[in-house]
This record gives structure tokens, sequence and C-alpha cells, in this order.
């Protein structure tokens, strides 16, 4: 049997499959799981939700951690083929008392993992993941008698929950990117059957991935979006990522909009509806929430928060918050919005509603945002073991200058946010930020400036040449 221990990760697991885990780690990880919901949910056979990615190994996997889940006394209820928005939607519907999908979302072929949850709506907190790995590693498992039952097309009952409810007046052009994975067989449809004219790009499903990792961050997806929304002459193009929790957007001129800019346009349009709201954004997103005027206008208030999904869930939950915007690409509608949790599909269905209300290009309405200069999300490798460490040394670096005063690119430091990792903004409302990666072995790097291109690039200098004194950062996965 092999688990490695790194793999509990802040909120979901994630392994390099038969490298740190092989099937016989999968069983154990379905019986640590199915004996946390037990104990949890008090109930002898609790009925848990599960479901599989696109992956060759994703089905194997799922039916190994079913095998677990079982032997603890769970029934089981598999959805099959599924996106996590799916499953999550799953527990909604069919009323049971937790969910586990099986999927690595946009990692790289090779990796697997889970996502689970208990509450409705929510996927495991820090606190539930490290109760997981001990129950996990230390064989603490309950023993019962449980059963499986596939839900048959269950698919049809969340692809007509989400047209229903969303149909567009407007004829909206939409090239949909799936990168092969399994939100092709799910995106397409949804659009064209909430109004959109459909353009479909890699929506056919390999898991090879033969062209680039579905993952809406990766730029050599958003550049192939952008060449077909040219081409087509399209209003929009929308990219998913593996499990379909996510969506990036190319406008009708072909250029990115990261989904920190979306989410607040989003939140504008919104908040003419939904006064006095609360939006809670993450770490990584742009500046401009917290100085927006139209949101102001609108009495709406912006939290800033821990960046992933789970962290965003709760503090949505916990804020009885309207949504919750991720820089990439999660966004969370509440009621009446949605349930709470993250959906790509449902993601991109707000930005048409956006289109429609205002009844403008999507290039003409980004233009009423002011100008930042942002960099993509950058990944340096920095192992596991030493990820945490790197990123307080920096934190004491960085709160060191600011007590000094020295400057960065001419700029004092006038505020540190230490929420996640460190958040760092200057005098003219320039920032940086450096925290670890929540599910892979690697930090995450940001940089945003109101100013100039040069100041964004001076200041991811300067965290690059922080970083490199540290001797523990390898190759990053893209730079500026």
């Amino acid at each position: 049997m092999k688990i490695n221990p790194n793999g509990f990760r802040e909120y979901d697991a994630r392994w390099l499959f038969q490298k740190d885990i092989d099937i016989d780690g999968i069983k154990d990880l379905g019986k640590g799981l199915g004996s946390q919901v037990i104990k949890h949910t008090k109930k002898t056979n609790p009925r848990i939700i599960v479901g599989h990615d696109y992956r060759s190994y994703s089905e194997k996997i799922k039916q190994a951690l079913i095998k677990g889940l079982v032997s603890t006394g769970c029934y089981v209820e598999d959805v099959g083929l599924s996106l996590s928005p799916m499953v999550y939607y799953a527990q909604f519907n069919l009323k049971s008392d937790a969910i586990a999908m099986v999927t690595a979302s946009h990692n790289e072929n090779g990796w697997t993992g889970v996502k689970m949850g208990i509450k409705k709506g929510l996927t495991h907190a820090p606190d539930e993941m490290l109760e997981l790995k001990n129950l996990t590693l230390n064989k603490q498992f309950v023993v019962g008698n449980g059963d499986v039952k596939k839900i048959e097309d269950f698919k049809k009952i969340y692809i007509n929950d989400l047209i229903k409810k969303n149909k567009v007046s407007k004829k909206i052009k939409a090239v949909v990117a799936c990168g092969n994975g399994t939100a092709g067989i799910f995106a397409p449809q949804i659009l064209k059957g909430i109004g959109c004219e459909v353009i479909e790009l890699d929506c056919n499903l390999d898991w090879t991935f033969p062209k680039y990792n579905p993952n809406p961050e990766d730029l050599n997806m958003l550049h192939a979006i952008s060449k077909v929304v040219k081409e087509n002459n399209a209003d929009i193009g929308f990219g998913f990522d593996g499990d379909g929790d996510r969506c990036g957007v190319i406008d009708n001129e072909g250029n990115e909009i990261f989904s920190d800019k979306i989410g607040l346009l989003i939140a504008r349009n919104l908040s003419d509806k939904y006064k006095n709201s609360k939006f809670i954004v993450d770490v990584k997103s742009t500046g401009l929430y917290s100085r927006d005027k139209v949101l102001k206008e609108n009495k709406c208030k912006t939290i800033y928060w821990k960046t992933g999904h789970s962290h965003i869930k709760r503090k949505v939950h916990l804020e009885n918050a309207l949504a919750g915007f991720e820089k990439s690409g999660h966004f969370f509608f509440n009621k009446p919005l949605g349930y709470g949790y993250d959906d790509g599909i449902n993601s991109s269905i707000q930005v048409c509603h956006l289109i429609d209300i205002k009844n403008k290009k999507i290039s003409e309405i980004i233009k009423e945002l002011p100008k930042t200069f942002q960099s993509p999300t950058m990944a340096p490798f920095c192992k596991d073991e030493n990820k945490y460490q790197v990123v307080n040394d920096i934190v004491k670096k960085i709160e060191e200058l600011k007590s000094k005063k020295i400057k960065i690119d001419e700029q004092n430091i006038s505020e540190i946010l230490t929420i996640n990792g460190i958040r760092f903004t200057l005098e003219d409302g320039s920032w940086g930020l450096v925290r670890a990666s929540s599910n892979k072995p690697s930090l995450v790097v940001v940089v945003e400036s109101p100013s100039s291109e040069k100041r964004k690039k001076n200041i991811f200098d300067f965290i690059d040449s922080l970083l490199k004194k540290t001797n523990k950062i390898g190759e990053y996965d893209q730079k500026i």
C-alpha cells in the first residue's frame, strides 16, 4: 500500500498516481473518508455521491474509492462521468450526506485526487483534511456493510436545471473550449440551451489532452480560444478546466480578460439589482474591487480572503455573500443565483447575462473599468516540505522593509495583508503577492499596477530576486 502524506493538501487531496499513491492507498482513502462521514453525520449508513472526471485512470480510482467507502457502511450513489459542480449539485438534488469527486482538476496527466465535502455546498476545510489524513494514515477505520448503486442519466437533471432558469434574449456567439476535458460533454449543450450560438473548440473527450492542459489560466489554451474568436467574429470565448468548476474568458477582440476583472464586472451588474450585497474575492484578485465606484454607489462590501475554492466557498457561506470570485476562475454564486459552490458553466452563463443586459460588446464593457497592468498567475517550483517556510521568510523580509520604510520601485509599502501568504500594496495601489500553492509543490506569484507595465515588471523582479535568494525555488510554469 502506498500513500504519500503530502497528498493531503489544504482542502482537497492530490497525488501522482502510482508514484505517490496506488490502488490500495486509494481504497484506504475511501475507508478514511467513509469513517469521517459516519463520525460527522452520526449515521451508520450515510449516503455519499461519487463521480469521476475523464482521465484514463479516473474510473479505476473511483471504483477503489467506492470499495473503501462501502467497507465502512456508506451507501454510495455513483453518478458516473461528472463535473465537480454536477456532483455538488447532486448533493442538493438527491439530499445525500456527503460527496466525493475523483478529479485532478487542471493538474497535468498523471495526477489524481479527490474533492470531498460533507456540509452541502462546501468542501473540506484544512481541519477536516487533517482529520481525514490522520484517520487514513493511522487506519482508524469504521467497519460496516454498505452498498453502491448507479444513478443513471443524472447529467440530464444537472444540465436542465442550468438551462431552464438562464435563458438569454440576445443571440450570443460563443467559442466554447474544453481542452478535451470532461466539460466538453456539458458546456456546449448548456450554452446552446440558454440561447447561445456555440462554436466548439476541443470539446471531444480525449484523456491524452493532445493540444494543451484544460486550464483556463494556461496561456496556450487562452491563445487558442483567442484565434478562433477572431476567426469567427464571436462575441465571447470561454475556456473550462478539467472538472468544469472554472471558466476563463476571451473578449470579442481576442483579448484575455483575467477572471478577477470578469468577476468585478459581474459584481457590478449584480449590485444594481442586489444592493447592499457582500462579495468575497481572493487575495490574488485585482485591487479595483476595494475602490470600485459602482459597488460603492450600491453600498456593496468587498472582502479579500484566502485563495482556494474551499476557503472562498466557506467565506461566502459565513458572510451570506451574494457571490465570490477567484482570479483562477472559480466563481461562487449564492442564492438566488446558485447554491454557493463553484460552477464554471454557471460562471459563463452569468457573463452571457452581463452581455445580454448591457447590450454591449464585452470589449466595451471591460473598458468601463479603470486600466490596470496585471500579470498572469505564475508558479515557481518549490518542494512541499519547503514552500511554507519560504513564504514565511518572504513575509518577514517584506515586513522588515515596510518597518524600515525601504522603497520598492520608488514607492513605500502602504499596506500588508497576511491572511494567505503576503500581499503588499504600494502607495499608488500597485501590489504583489507571494503564497504557497494549496495543491502542488510550488509557490504562487501575482503582481498588478494601476500605473504602468514597467512598475508591474519591477515588482515582479523584486519578488523574483527575494525568492532566488532562498535557493529553494525552481523553474516557473510561466513568467512575465
